[in-house]
């Protein structure tokens, strides 16, 4: 009994180092790739090693300086992407109401999603300050999305519902209430996933262009002018660490949302 136990213990060991193994096979394969690639080119001006960077991103932790940077970058994105649904919705209200808006309003919505980021930013600098740049481009890219899916999303409702709230007297009041916004759930939230991560890139590439005083895109752009390689690889890594993060947070959140019978659920 007890060779049988240990038996069974090594398999639970072995087990569970081949579930880590299989964990940390991308970050290993990644990172033996990056410093094959580190030593061909052999320049630490045009490659970093990933040493190097490790060493940059602890120095960026412990800066009061970067975290300012980090905290106004997040809240220039936070902010656009409240306007950017927020306008996206009511565009979307309105266009599905009024087939006059519609028509007015829908080839300036295509434009918007058809034309490059950069283009924006560069007719923000004639038209804004730089610190309000970053929160207009990000917007922007934000609204068309929420609009197309918020607007599919009516177009598609329920006509049976639409219908039954029509034989008992719903009021529009209530037909919005009862019957359209709980269908648009889906769409909506599936709207701002597809957002969140656009918003945040096109902040990160309007602040590299303005650069406004705190920022982790002007942070990008001075280790670029110093040709400080280690740290615009760096402050690349955290971006898109920080990019990662926010989309699993806010698809986590979007889940709740979505169903929030979930909650009253165990297990």
């Amino acid at each position: 009994m007890e060779t049988r136990g240990a038996s069974v213990k090594r398999g639970v060991r072995a087990g569970r180092f081949r579930s880590v193994l299989v964990r940390l096979s991308p970050l290993l394969f990644w990172g033996a790739l990056w410093m094959i690639v580190y030593r061909a080119v052999g320049k630490d001006l045009l490659f970093a090693s990933p040493v190097q960077v490790i060493k940059q991103v602890g120095g960026i932790v412990s800066s009061a300086a970067a975290w300012r940077a980090v905290g106004w970058s997040m809240v220039r994105m936070l902010a656009a992407f409240i306007i950017g649904v927020a306008s996206g919705s009511v565009i979307a209200a309105l266009t599905s109401a009024s087939r006059l808006a519609d028509t007015l309003l829908r080839p300036a919505l295509t434009a918007v999603r058809a034309t490059p980021v950069a283009s924006f930013i560069i007719l923000a600098l004639v038209w804004l300050r730089g610190t309000a740049v970053p929160v207009f481009a990000a917007a922007l890219m934000v609204l068309p999305i929420v609009w197309a899916n918020v607007t599919e999303g009516v177009a598609s409702a329920d006509w049976e519902l639409l219908e039954m709230a029509k034989v008992f007297r719903f009021g529009r009041w209530m037909t919005v209430r009862h019957v359209i916004l709980p269908g648009l759930r889906g769409t909506f939230v599936a709207a701002c996933n597809a957002a969140i991560g656009l918003c945040w890139k096109a902040m990160i590439a309007a602040e590299v262009l303005s650069i406004p005083r705190d920022a982790m895109g002007t942070q990008l752009y001075n280790a670029k002018i110093y040709l400080r390689t280690d740290a615009l690889f760096a402050w690349t890594l955290l971006v898109i660490l920080l990019s990662t993060v926010l989309e699993r947070l806010f698809q986590r959140l979007a889940d709740r949302f979505a169903n929030p019978r979930r909650k009253g659920r165990v297990g």
